[in-house]
């Protein structure tokens, strides 16, 4: 796979923000709120212009973790 994004500056992970969910950049957005975006349709342009502060590059590293961490969890229990 080419193009991959080095999520591992990008995706954030604090103790005391959003109960320890991984976040972007230190924001209070979390993985799982742009999946969710995507998943229900919105397009990354629309992302970034309802949140400005985001980037195509975090939408890219949280797909990346995402895959990521999927690939650990099914590795884990196979």
């Amino acid at each position: 796979m080419e193009n991959q994004v080095d999520y591992t500056n990008i995706i954030t992970i604090e103790t005391g923000k959003r109960g320890g969910k991984p976040c972007i950049r230190n924001m209070r957005i979390t993985v799982y709120d742009i999946l969710s975006w995507l998943a229900n349709g919105m397009s990354r342009a629309e992302i970034i212009s309802d949140f400005p502060e985001l980037t195509e590059d975090d939408i890219s590293a949280t797909l990346q973790f995402a895959a990521d961490r999927e690939n650990k969890v099914l590795y884990l229990h196979s």
